[in-house]
């Protein structure tokens, strides 16, 4: 008789939820403001809404199961979709989409075990 039990582990237990909320940060994002924003909102924008401020949300979903892959389509998919036709017709919205989309397809992505790291830290 077995008294263990056979556990699949899951790393990422809220990777759809980030993958979701990876979707409303662009989109919210790449919109921008409405015209007839209050002042309320107009400071929340400035604190948050910046393109900084948008990329570290989007790399702690990258953190939190979210793949490189899945933010790059869904910034193809806002680019080419006719369902996001209203957002791209925005002003400004393009020029957000091109920074954003600049920002995830230059950042490199580090490999610590690619012997550099090992090699630093053992031979001073």
């Amino acid at each position: 008789m077995s008294y263990y039990y056979d556990l699949e582990q899951n790393s990422f237990p809220m990777r759809d939820w980030h993958v979701k909320h990876m979707e409303r940060t662009l989109v919210k994002f790449v919109t921008g403001l409405s015209d007839d924003a209050s002042n309320w909102e107009r400071r929340m924008n400035k604190k948050y809404g910046r393109l900084t401020r948008v990329c570290k949300r989007i790399e702690y979903d990258i953190k939190h199961g979210v793949t490189n892959k899945q933010v790059y389509s869904f910034l193809q998919l806002i680019r080419t979709e006719p369902s996001f036709s209203e957002i791209r017709t925005h002003d400004g919205s393009m020029e957000r989409l091109n920074e954003i989309q600049g920002y995830f397809t230059e950042s490199p992505s580090y490999n610590l075990n690619d012997g550099m790291w090992n090699y630093s830290v053992s031979n001073p």
